[in-house]
């Protein structure tokens, strides 16, 4: 049980003795290296000393360096490891900028600094705790999210029980504290760890926490009930032991080998079970409580025979949950007695399987009776906090969580980011989202008018993907209004289902004129942009089940049709044997003529084959093959003016071919660019082909100095036609370009 306030061993001037608090420690937990810990100690008593004689200190009569201590009493408790001892030692010197985290991987190595950083980010929570009072968010639901966000950010256990144990301390020291102060930290402890200690399963630090915050929140209900127990927890800790020992002794006694647990019932448990159930503090049974767990069914009830003949049993209070159990699959025999100086005790008997199917199952205590169960929860929030109750009892089972390292990191991807409004507020979007989604999620109106994006006080890009803990701020614009291309997936700006419902629902709601030419405009681009001008509008419209080129035009201006599915539904037209969607990344490309797996010769065998330098075809593009003297087959496009040209010439010895179905990595394609000249402007582009780990095989740049134009031909790698028309949409976003298409090379030999 964790105390009230830990006792240190003074030295005469009294200080702290170390060496014999280290002593002490080491007798809880083995200590790969006492000196590394001393040395913490030292270090965290030195800048505070420092701090103090720089006056650089958060709150009068706070010691970073006892909190230190205290945190790691309680972290040796829990039997946690040296380097998060270590850890605890020097976080609120870290946290009170007294030093930084590269001192401290200087000094004791990236894993406790790792440990420390966690910890700090899992602070940023504290800001939420002054929000302003805006009606859009309940306070249900943002606690709620506080609570996923705290879980999401914790990829190694020991930072959730480093903070827990910060927690522990920050209450217990606003004992003396203003009122105002006392409330705040209060409902921090009770709303977020308090239930986050319960669902770990950490049950002595879990009822410390809520206790005290209860008394804090709520002190005439705390005081009431306290006034009624008449007794100290710790006495009432000590009648239990009384209890057990005697029950064990006439188990044992039996032939019964038990295993016998025992608590007293927290002051806010007591509170919320005579709330819960409309009932006085006299029908409260189970103030005080034992567990016995036998190994067979029969052992139950031959233990309940044992219990009530030595203890008398309260009419009416006998609860037979294995022959009858509850809906939800629990059992477990629940018997109240009076017990040793007439007081009222309840005890429960259950086999080892019913206890783990109570403990972990569907009818887990802490999923129906923890105050963070109200409303349903993400898969991945609940298989990452069974994650984190897994890696505790290993951690009971081994002995040393230190064992473990390789074990700590979480696995799960949560499926939803939380993130601070400028206010405080948290919210929940999908894993993925861009300013421009959280606009949405905020108001819809909001949405409409976003015009930029600051992201933890700096301005990003609105396809900038956020990451959960950032405090995002929207700069809305006095035209309300959505960009038509916002709609564009190439460029990014959004990514969840509901903000492009918004945008799409807007623009069917603009005229319809202006959604026929804006879309009309849209799908030119494009297919002009892809190379793909020779689309027959007729066939298209037929093959999306549209009645009339204006309606197309219509659905592409307002939303109803992506454009990139358009521009697919055109392509397979031009080629419908086209697997371009499907095409896979290879390690390794054909560089010369060989036998390609990505082409299909009809009707001929294995030839060597090789892509047209002059118009360099990818996947998605009508094809044709040439039969050349001791160079096999050349692939060109079918609407190449050289493959035009051989046709006229040397009809003969053209051949039919197709995109086969092995993949190659990438294929060539020359992209030409026309931007106005500025400084950087290669450099930019450079960046962009990076970022995007497309390989440039080839650049030629022509600038024109009397009209400041700059014209750039570039040969990429693109694995598809796809991402060819993402990689022309995000260059078209540079500053200064004009025009971003693929070019041709119609004039090529």
């Amino acid at each position: 049980m964790v105390q009230v306030r830990a006792q240190y061993p003074t030295n005469g001037d009294g200080s702290v003795d170390i060496a014999a608090w280290i002593e002490r420690i080491d007798q809880r937990v083995s200590l790969s290296s006492p000196q590394v810990l001393r040395e913490a100690c030292e270090w965290a008593l030195q800048l505070e000393q420092e701090a103090i004689a720089e006056e650089n200190i958060w709150a009068e009569g706070a010691s970073s360096y006892t909190t230190g201590l205290e945190m790691a009493e309680i972290l040796a408790e829990l039997k946690l490891d040296q380097d998060s001892l270590v850890a605890a030692v020097i976080y609120r010197a870290v946290r009170e900028r007294k030093t930084d985290l590269p001192s401290v991987e200087r000094r004791f190595g990236a894993a406790v600094a790792g440990l420390v950083d966690g910890v700090q980010r899992m602070a940023a929570i504290s800001v939420s705790q002054n929000p302003a009072k805006v009606a859009a968010f309940s306070s249900q639901s943002q606690v709620e999210n506080l609570r996923k966000m705290l879980v999401t950010m914790v990829d190694d256990v020991r930072v959730a029980l480093i903070k827990l144990a910060e927690r522990t301390c920050a209450i217990r020291a606003v004992k003396d504290a203003p009122d105002e102060k006392r409330y705040r930290v209060a409902r921090e402890v009770f709303d977020i760890y308090a239930p986050l200690a319960h669902r770990l399963g950490i049950g002595h630090i879990k009822w410390e926490l809520e206790d005290l915050s209860f008394r804090y929140i709520e002190p005439l209900q705390y005081k009431q009930i306290a006034a009624l127990l008449d007794e100290r927890r710790l006495d009432r800790q000590e009648y239990i032991d009384e209890v057990m020992g005697q029950l064990r002794q006439q188990l044992e006694e039996a032939g019964i080998q038990a295993e016998i647990t025992g608590r007293a019932k927290h002051i806010y448990s007591i509170w919320r079970k005579m709330r819960r159930k409309n009932i006085d503090f006299s029908q409260v049974y189970d103030v005080r409580a034992v567990r016995v767990l036998v190994p067979l069914v029969r052992d139950c009830y031959t233990s309940l025979g044992i219990v009530h003949s030595l203890w008398r049993h309260i009419p009416n209070e006998f609860d037979d949950y294995i022959a009858n159990p509850k809906e939800n699959g629990y059992r477990s025999l629940h018997t109240a007695v009076v017990g040793p100086g007439g007081k009222v005790l309840e005890v429960q008997i259950r086999t080892q399987g019913m206890h783990e199917e109570a403990e972990l199952g569907v009818c887990a205590h802490w999923r129906y009776k923890g105050t963070d169960t109200a409303s349903s929860s993400s898969n991945a929030y609940e298989d990452k906090i069974a994650w984190l109750r897994q890696v505790l009892e290993w951690h009971e089972e081994m002995g040393d969580i230190g064992g473990l390292a390789e074990q700590l990191r979480v696995d799960f991807e949560p499926d939803r980011i939380y993130l601070f409004t400028p206010d405080g507020h948290v919210l929940d979007v999908p894993k993925g989202a861009t300013p421009l989604d959280f606009a949405y999620r905020v108001h819809t109106e909001i949405g409409h008018s976003c015009r930029g994006a600051k992201v933890n006080g700096r301005i990003v890009p609105l396809s900038y993907i956020l990451q959960t803990g950032e405090q995002v701020e929207i700069i809305t614009g006095k035209q309300s209004g959505p960009s038509r291309d916002w709609l564009n997936p190439n460029l990014g700006y959004v990514n969840t289902p509901r903000a492009r419902a918004k945008v799409q629902h807007w623009f069917k709601q603009q005229a319809r004129e202006q959604n026929v030419q804006a879309g009309k405009l849209m799908l030119d681009r494009e297919l002009t942009r892809l190379a793909l001008n020779g689309a027959d509008y007729a066939h298209l419209i037929d093959k999306l089940g549209i009645r009339s080129q204006e309606d197309l035009f219509a659905a592409v201006g307002s939303g109803d049709i992506r454009l990139m599915h358009v521009v697919n539904v055109a392509q397979q037209l031009i080629e419908p044997d086209t697997h371009s969607e499907q095409l896979e990344l290879i390690p390794k490309r054909p560089s010369k003529p060989g036998r390609r797996g990505d082409i299909f010769i009809q009707g001929v065998g294995n030839l060597l084959t090789q892509l047209a330098g002059c118009c360099q075809p990818v996947p998605g593009d009508p094809i044709t093959g040439y039969i050349t003297l001791g160079r096999g087959v050349t692939v060109h496009r079918a609407d190449c003016a050289t493959a035009m040209q051989l046709q006229d010439r040397d009809s003969d010895r053209l051949i039919e071919v197709s995109w086969g179905s092995e993949r190659v990595q990438t294929y060539p394609v020359e992209i030409y660019i026309k931007a106005y000249d500025r400084s950087g402007l290669l450099r930019d582009v450079s960046q962009m082909l990076a970022n995007d780990k497309i390989n440039v095989l080839e650049v030629s740049t022509r600038t024109n100095k009397d009209d400041n134009y700059a014209a750039m031909l570039l040969t990429v790698e693109v694995p598809n036609i796809n991402m060819l028309g993402r990689l022309l949409a995000r260059i078209s976003q540079l500053p200064n370009i004009i025009e971003a298409r693929r070019n041709r090379k119609e004039n090529s030999a």
